[in-house]
């Protein structure tokens, strides 16, 4: 079973994102910010990262570039994100992303993305 460590400071969107990742039988590990997320993978390192990129404290732009750097240089970054321009994309490559989801996004696509991103891993 992977495990999916959730980095996203709106309660809503953590919780509905748990809900339907839970269901498919993924483990999913939630935190609200990347200070929280970046103690969360050094004590359990997860199968794959879904990343909110506007958060207090820490952006997910800075949490995605000391994961890759760091303790996560291979596993799969999901950033989720209500910035669509091309140039916020770009930064979200640039940082080290594998995927980039636009806010609002349907849980069945995100589900499937998620998948997909495990998929790859596994070869």
């Amino acid at each position: 079973m992977s495990t999916i460590l959730l980095v996203e400071d709106d309660p809503d969107i953590r919780h509905l994102v748990s809900y339907k990742l839970g269901k498919s039988g993924l483990t999913v590990v939630a935190v609200p910010d990347g200070v929280a997320a970046l103690r969360e993978v050094r004590a359990n390192p997860p199968d794959l990262v879904l990343l909110d990129v506007r958060m207090p404290r820490m952006s997910g732009i800075e949490v995605c570039r000391e994961l890759r750097s760091g303790p996560l240089p291979d596993v799969p970054i999901i950033m989720l994100t209500a910035r669509s321009r091309p140039q916020d994309l770009e930064q979200g490559y640039a940082a080290g992303a594998t995927d980039y989801i636009v806010k609002p996004f349907s849980p069945r696509d995100l589900l499937e993305r998620v998948e997909v991103a495990l998929a790859r891993v596994a070869g």
